[in-house]
């Protein structure tokens, strides 16, 4: 089947299959976040996505030579910018709605278009620049800055999505010479380390309580044994990340960065999905005009690039 794809076509669907895997996640976290600090759900989460791709994926591509890599400095420099970016997203959405702070998080594909150009020298068009634009305004909708509604965790997602766009344009440097099984591995690796890190420093829950909101207590909040009820959510966050790694890696290193950030906007109405059914979340109508501006820039996108025989 991936012989008779197209290139393009191969990383267009890579890059749908990621984001639905990545939603899985981030409602895993959220329904997780009420009672687990960041650091715990992170750590199961990794060891989880660990045992998928040790047990399954890397067998079934090439086998455990592909963990060995020339390149473990670029590896630590991207896994650096997912734990940042994870770490900015995982803690608003403790605080916020699913669908707003996905809808926020979509800036990304602006940076990373900025990124591409700075950094790999590849070409943005004047169409997709404004596309990006109007998917660009409606996240300044749906913050809704100088608003009574404006909360400061509401940032968050737009420095996850920074550290998001630094981590694809390392993915994009590393695919010339690295497998997507290699770069999903090291960075459940890093997020392992980050992880045991973390809660070696504030796992035991002494700065728990000192700061206000669901978000810092996310945080800093002390270290508990999981309860059987949650043992799904754990694994859904583990096979989420696990697979949604592995499919956005190669996906990047199979398309230019600026063609692969629009199909990522498959993940809006999964979060919207998700929000409704697990948490009874549903976007008030000034959050609706941003993200219909959202997937209506996505969407664009999309069709111009198939009218121009891209897919």
């Amino acid at each position: 089947m991936r012989a008779a794809l197209s290139i393009p076509t191969q990383g267009a669907l890579c890059a749908v299959g990621a984001s639905v895997a990545f939603t899985l996640n981030d409602m895993s976290v959220k329904a997780l976040s009420g009672g687990y600090p960041l650091h715990e759900v992170i750590l199961i989460r990794s060891l989880v996505a660990l045992a998928v791709l040790l047990a399954v994926i890397v067998p079934l591509s090439g086998g455990y030579a592909l963990l060995r890599t020339r390149q473990p400095g670029k590896h630590l420099i991207r896994g650096a910018f997912v734990v940042f970016s994870n770490m900015c997203f995982f803690v608003a959405l403790a605080a916020m709605p699913i669908a707003d702070a996905t809808a926020i998080f979509f800036v990304s594909p602006l940076v990373i278009a900025l990124f591409s150009v700075i950094f790999l020298g590849e070409t943005v068009g004047p169409r997709r620049w404004t596309a990006i634009a109007a998917g660009l305004l409606g996240v300044v909708v749906v913050i809704r800055p100088g608003s009574e509604s404006f909360s400061l965790v509401a940032l968050l997602p737009l420095l996850a999505a920074t550290g998001y766009a630094g981590l694809q344009i390392m993915t994009r440097s590393l695919g010339i010479g690295e497998r997507a099984p290699t770069m999903a591995f090291y960075i459940q690796i890093t997020f392992l380390l980050f992880s045991v890190v973390f809660g070696l420093a504030f796992g035991s829950g002494r700065w728990a309580g000192e700061g206000e909101g669901a978000a810092l207590e996310f945080l800093l909040r002390a270290w508990i044994w999981p309860r059987p009820e949650d043992l799904p959510f754990f694994l859904l966050a583990g096979l989420g990340t696990a697979l949604g790694g592995l499919l956005i890696s190669q996906a990047y290193r199979l398309c230019e960065a600026a063609l692969v950030a629009p199909l990522e906007y498959a993940a809006m109405p999964m979060a919207i999905f998700w929000g409704l059914l697990v948490f009874g979340e549903w976007p008030d109508p000034v959050a609706w005009i941003g993200i219909s501006l959202i997937l209506g820039a996505g969407i664009y996108m999309i069709w111009r690039e198939t009218r121009n025989s891209t897919f």
